[in-house]
């Protein structure tokens, strides 16, 4: 209860809403963060899953190699991130958090852009062929719309974990809402930290149901309904290992 207590008064406390450590401050700082990094993400990681699911070239060796740095910690990444920032010049605080963020999203945006081609019915893909359709013409008029979905699945998945991960940019001097967590444990505040983690928690959900929003929006219903329930999110495709 008095956790329940404290992260009340610290919400409805006026002098937490205003200031560059105002709430609307923070979540601003947090969207930036990810937002830079998903899209660094996703224009890395989309031309090469289309590649390899389009031509299924070297796929086995990229998409293990792939598999095998997922499993790398977050904050081993950080650690890694934080002196190609310096020897970049980029300092502390927002671009060592990007370069960190960029690695996680990635894997999953190969792996689902190159499961959502190769997913596409080949009987389908023959029949394009055999229209007279040219190698980009079958991807860009039958692969990539039947595969939006699955494609869009791993930009989702992608999404939501570096919003939740970029929390940890607050242990290189980055702001967003990881900051209320590190501040609120050196300051042993409750209410600060457990804001902090409420309002990640709560952005990661929303960013979720946006990326849902933005399936209905561009993907046709027939195509989604073509899709099978269960490869729109793939198994072991939107989990990484622990911090």
């Amino acid at each position: 209860m008095r956790i329940v207590l404290a992260t009340a008064a610290w919400l409805t406390s006026p002098a937490h809403w205003q200031g560059s450590d105002g709430v609307a401050v923070r979540v601003a700082e947090h969207l930036a963060l990810s937002g830079t990094a998903l899209a660094a993400a996703a224009l890395l990681a989309l031309p090469v899953g289309l590649w390899l699911g389009h031509t299924g070239r070297h796929a086995p060796l990229v998409i293990n190699l792939l598999n095998v740095g997922r499993g790398l910690p977050s904050l081993a990444i950080l650690a890694f991130a934080l002196p190609v920032a310096f020897w970049l010049g980029l300092g502390l605080g927002f671009w060592p958090t990007v370069l960190m963020l960029v690695p996680l999203g990635v894997p999953l945006i190969v792996i689902n852009s190159y499961v959502a081609i190769r997913s596409v019915d080949r009987e389908v893909v023959d029949v394009a062929w055999g229209t007279g359709m040219r190698g980009w013409e079958v991807f860009r008029e039958v692969e990539l719309p039947l595969g939006a979905p699955i494609i869009l699945a791993g930009v989702r998945n992608a999404a939501v974990t570096i919003v939740a991960t970029a929390t940890l940019g607050a242990l290189v001097a980055s702001g967003g809402l990881g900051r209320y967590i590190v501040d609120g444990l050196a300051r042993q505040e409750t209410g600060r930290l457990v804001t902090g983690a409420l309002l990640v928690a709560l952005l990661s959900i929303t960013t979720e149901a946006a990326f849902d929003m933005l399936e209905r929006v561009v993907v046709p219903p027939s195509v989604r309904a073509a899709q099978h329930p269960g490869t729109r999110r793939l198994p072991n495709v939107g989990t990484r290992g622990s911090p």
